[in-house]
C-alpha cells in the first residue's frame, strides 16, 4: 500500500519531516521558527563542538584568536602611518583600527565559515531532519564566541588611549546586534551559493580583503565619504561599522542617518538570506 503523502507545509506539524528536495518554495514560516528554537541547543553545541576541535575552547586557542586580529591590527596601523608621513597615529588610532577590524573579522568569518556551512555537513543534513538555517545560526554564534574575548584586549587599548567610559557605550549593544543580524543574513546568501556555485567559498577571499580597505577600518568614515563620493552608502560596512566608530572613537551615540542605514542594511539582508535559504534548503540533499 502506497504511504500518504505528507505536504511540505506540515513539514514541521507532525511526527513525520518530508522534505521534497525538488520542489522549491518557502515552509509555513511560524512553524519554522518554532522548530529553530525548539533546537536552539543543536545550534550552540555543533558550535562548541567545532570550536573544540579547532581549540579554541582552551586558553591558547583563545589567545591566538585575540592575538592574530591584534597582529593585523599593528600591521595595518604601521602600514597607514608609514604612508600617510605619520598623520595617522598615536594609540587613538591604533584603537580605531583595533575597535573596527575586530568587528569587521566578526563579520567576515561569518561569511566564510557560513558559505561552507551546508556543504561541510552533507551527512548530517542525509541522516537528519531539522531546520537547515541551525547550520548558518551555528556559525555567526561560533563567530560571535570568538569575537567577545577580543574586546578585552580592544577595551585596554580604549583606556591607554585615554578615550574615556561613557553611557554612549551602552550603543554597542545594538550596534553589535546589527552587526550580528547582518552576517547571519549573509551566511544564509552565501551557503545557499555554495550549494549551486562551489567556487563560492574560493571567491570570498579577495572580495574580503578589498571590502576591507573601502570599509571604515583603515581610514575614518569621513576619510572614506571623500575618496568613495556617492558611492559609500552602498556599503554596508560604512553605516555599520561607522555607527561603531562613532561610539568608541568619539564617545558619541551614532549619527541617526548613519543608524537608519545600519538597520536598513542589517534588517534587508536577513530577509533576504532568509528568504533565498529556507526557499531553497529542499534541494540541498540532492546538490551537496
Amino acid at each position: 500500500m502506497k504511504p500518504s503523502a505528507v505536504s511540505p507545509e506540515d513539514e514541521y506539524l507532525g511526527e513525520h519531516h518530508v522534505y521534497e528536495p525538488h520542489r522549491v518554495g518557502l515552509p509555513r514560516l511560524r512553524p519554522y521558527v518554532r522548530e529553530i528554537w525548539r533546537r536552539r541547543s543543536f545550534a550552540t553545541e555543533l558550535a562548541h563542538t567545532k570550536m573544540d576541535a579547532a581549540n579554541t575552547d582552551t586558553v591558547l586557542g583563545q589567545l591566538w584568536l585575540v592575538i592574530n586580529p591584534l597582529l593585523l591590527a599593528g600591521v595595518y596601523y604601521l602600514l597607514v602611518s608609514v604612508l600617510s608621513n605619520g598623520q595617522h597615529s598615536g594609540l587613538d588610532y591604533l584603537a580605531h583600527i583595533t575597535g573596527a577590524l575586530f568587528v569587521f573579522y566578526f563579520i567576515s568569518g561569518s561569511m566564510t565559515n557560513g558559505a561552507n556551512a551546508v556543504t561541510s555537513s552533507g551527512r548530517l543534513i542525509m541522516n537528519t531532519s531539522f531546520p537547515k538555517m541551525l547550520l548558518t545560526l551555528s556559525v555567526v554564534y561560533q563567530s560571535l564566541r570568538r569575537f567577545l574575548p577580543t574586546m578585552i584586549v580592544y577595551f585596554a587599548i580604549h583606556f591607554a588611549a585615554g578615550l574615556g567610559v561613557g553611557p554612549e557605550l551602552v550603543w554597542l549593544v545594538p550596534v553589535l546586534l546589527l552587526a550580528t543580524v547582518f552576517a547571519l543574513g549573509l551566511a544564509n546568501v552565501l551557503a545557499t551559493l555554495q550549494v549551486y556555485f562551489r567556487d563560492t567559498a574560493g571567491f570570498l577571499p579577495y572580495f574580503v580583503r578589498i571590502w576591507l580597505y573601502v570599509s571604515p577600518i583603515l581610514l575614518t568614515v569621513d576619510q572614506i565619504k571623500d575618496k568613495f563620493k556617492g558611492l559609500h552608502p552602498i556599503n554596508p560596512l560604512y553605516s555599520i561599522l561607522g555607527c561603531w566608530s562613532s561610539v568608541i572613537d568619539h564617545g558619541e551615540a551614532p549619527d541617526p542617518a548613519l543608524l537608519a542605514q545600519a538597520v536598513a542594511w542589517s534588517v534587508g539582508t536577513f530577509v533576504v538570506g532568509a528568504l533565498v535559504f529556507m526557499s531553497r534548503e529542499r534541494e540541498f540533499a540532492v546538490r551537496i
